[in-house]
């Protein structure tokens, strides 16, 4: 990997890692365009660091709140905080994907599942997913952070661990549980940014520890580079993205999906890339 691949990488993945369109799909068909090999699940996990980062800074009084609301609700006895709901929103919502994610690692970083022809299948299934949300929550009156219930972070939780397919996107499949579960988009957006920060700081960490071998061949530098852009990149989109999805939805984003997948599968046809 040369260090501008590594920062191309760090370029898409801060731009797609919160957009609904799967930003691992994009980190896996990139390197196919450029003729270069897999940089591999390990790679993925611990350049989302930066992403992670920069959710953590953006919404730092949000988690703040959250975190002090939920360690308040073990003292006081009561959830019915505002604050004390979204922590335990949270941390209801992490245990699904970690717990499959762990117990299904090997199965997640096979080559089957990271196949191109697995993304473009999944591509299109996680667009469908997001219309079918998209078209429940037209015209219903969702419910603010101040209604969010454990049966919210459970669902949203369960629709998360889809995002450990290749191609099914952990911004994309959230936003949907939460408009699924009756949440307003504006708080099915913002649970889905605060719900991503310990299950994917988790799952960086993990792969930073295990994965040393694999990331000493992509070289150091090129992870620190990628994970460093991901960061600024990543934090310039937040905002953007909020105000967008709160104005115009998710429907753009199913689009593109399926334009993507259908190009994609067309090139693989085609023996434009392997």
């Amino acid at each position: 990997m040369t260090i501008v691949e590594a920062i191309l990488y760090g370029i898409v993945q801060g731009l797609t890692e919160w957009l609904p369109v799967s930003s691992t799909a994009h980190l896996r068909i990139l390197p196919s365009l450029l003729g270069k090999p897999d940089p591999g699940a390990g790679f993925t996990a611990v350049i989302q660091l930066g992403t992670t980062l920069a959710v953590l800074i953006f919404f730092r009084k949000e988690l703040s709140a959250a975190i002090g609301g939920w360690l308040k609700s073990f003292k006081k006895g009561s959830k019915s905080g505002v604050d004390a709901k979204v922590g335990w929103g949270v941390f209801w919502g992490t245990f699904p994907i970690i717990i499959i994610g762990f117990l299904a690692q090997d199965f997640i970083k096979s080559d089957a599942v990271r196949s191109l022809y697995v993304i473009a299948a999944t591509l299109m299934l996680g667009g469908l997913l997001m219309l079918g949300a998209e078209q429940y929550a037209k015209g219903r009156k969702g419910r603010g952070e101040a209604k969010i219930e454990v049966k919210d972070g459970l669902v949203v939780g369960a629709f998360q661990a889809l995002a450990l397919i290749p191609g099914m996107s952990r911004s994309g499949s959230t936003i949907s549980g939460a408009l699924f579960s009756g949440l307003d988009r504006n708080t099915a957006a913002r649970y889905s940014f605060l719900l991503s920060v310990p299950s994917v700081a988790a799952a960086g960490l993990y792969e930073l520890y295990k994965g040393k071998a694999e990331l000493l061949d992509a070289g150091i530098t090129n992870v620190l580079v990628a994970t460093a852009v991901s960061f600024v990149v990543g934090y310039a989109s937040i905002a953007l993205l909020l105000k967008f999805i709160q104005k115009q939805g998710i429907g753009v984003f199913v689009l593109y999906r399926f334009v993507v997948a259908g190009v994609l599968l067309l090139m693989l046809q085609r023996g434009l890339i392997q």
